[in-house]
């Protein structure tokens, strides 16, 4: 079995507006043709984001479509015929016949580009996140099994995600990306906020960390003037570092130990620094443990050992997951991050590559990802 743990589905134009109850339709996002023919996505009267270019494999057509932007030609892309196949989840299953995968985790793509600059309108950000999460729940049942639609939730309101984990749940929904980041200025750890990891765990639902545009956890002013730019250079540079963050404060601050069952993904925020991470988690553990006489909190286990049973991360083949493994133990799993340019539409020859097939390592190709979906591997 071969299940990618990290693909896209594009949200269709009129997908806010048609899963909304009419009386919140005017808070959804939507996507609009500007007059030169470039595609945005748009709140209200604000343009969030450009529209891009993905093409599996090739980054450079996204940056060509936003060269051409800034030199006010007009659009050589056909926005509607370009993202059909990727919208489509029927389309999709027969995507993962030809790509030879078994299954695919299916992440939304314009829901990582608009958490947070809407952060200041909850109320917004609540509807369009109850907008996607009924198009998943009817994606779930559409993909027979194969298809693993991802939900979109907030901690920001407790009683609104609760709801929605029982819905989600009910409809066989097993996955939902959170932000790893700060929660109205309180940690992921804090006191209020441990009805939520009991919450997943109840509802046999596993929160993921995803790369997005979601609340930094350095200061803005860190990263410059960033004009249109989707991704900015710190951010690419320190993608790891908002999901290493999150995961020490969950270990060392006692949420993995009170609750066991709890279980989370990291994806598409790269693999490399897990080996050094655990290092340092366990190294800085220990020291200021020694140093101030007493350790911040006293932890059963090592606070890697609750990472290595409770954490698993995506891993492209060309980080070389095998070593990875050898050094972090059978945490790591296969992906693709298909349809978008910084992907891959080859990923079993990728990995049969650098010597990994599902035979050689079932765990990074199905069982770790059945581990978060709570399904018993192949």
């Amino acid at each position: 079995m071969f299940v990618d743990c990290d693909m896209h589905l594009f949200e269709p134009r009129d997908l806010w507006a048609t899963h909304l109850d009419a009386s919140r339709r005017e808070l959804a996002l939507r996507l609009e043709d500007d007059e030169q023919g470039y595609t945005w996505l748009v709140w209200r009267d604000r343009r969030v984001a450009l529209a891009d270019v993905n093409i599996p494999g090739d980054v450079d057509a996204i940056g060509a479509h936003r060269r051409r932007l800034r030199e006010s030609l007009r659009s050589e892309v056909d926005y509607d015929q370009l993202v059909a196949p990727y919208s489509d989840p029927e389309r999709r299953l027969h995507l993962l016949d030809e790509v030879g995968v078994d299954g695919a985790v299916l992440f939304p793509n314009y829901g990582l580009l608009w958490e947070r600059p809407l952060e200041s309108d909850l109320p917004a950000t609540l509807a369009n996140l109850t907008a996607w999460n009924r198009w998943v729940r009817e994606v779930v049942v559409q993909g027979g099994g194969r298809l693993h639609p991802v939900a979109h939730l907030t901690l920001r309101d407790l009683g609104w995600m609760e709801a929605e984990l029982a819905e989600l749940s009910a409809t066989g929904v097993r996955l939902a990306m959170i932000a790893p980041a700060l929660v109205d200025g309180l940690p992921l750890s804090a006191p209020e906020l441990d009805r939520a990891w009991a919450a997943f765990v109840d509802h046999g639902i596993t929160p993921v960390f995803h790369v997005a545009n979601q609340r930094r956890v350095f200061d803005d002013a860190w990263y410059g003037d960033e004009d249109d730019a989707v991704i900015s250079l710190f951010s690419s540079i320190f993608i790891w570092t908002p999901a290493a963050l999150a995961l020490a404060d969950l270990a060392l601050n006692g949420v993995l130990e009170r609750h066991p069952g709890l279980r989370i993904g990291v994806m598409e925020l790269s693999a490399v620094w897990v080996p050094l991470f655990l290092l340092m988690l366990d190294g800085g553990y220990d020291f200021t443990s020694r140093f101030n006489g007493a350790p911040m909190r006293q932890l059963a286990e090592r606070p890697s050992d609750y990472l290595r049973r409770q954490v698993r991360v995506a891993a492209f083949s060309y980080e070389r997951p095998d070593r990875l493994t050898a050094r972090s133990g059978d945490i790591f799993m296969a992906c693709s991050d298909y349809p978008h340019g910084e992907g891959t539409p080859t990923p079993v020859q990728d990995y049969a590559r650098v010597g990994l097939t599902p035979a050689s390592a079932p765990g990074l190709f199905d069982g770790n990802i059945a581990f978060l979906l709570r399904q018993p591997a192949a």
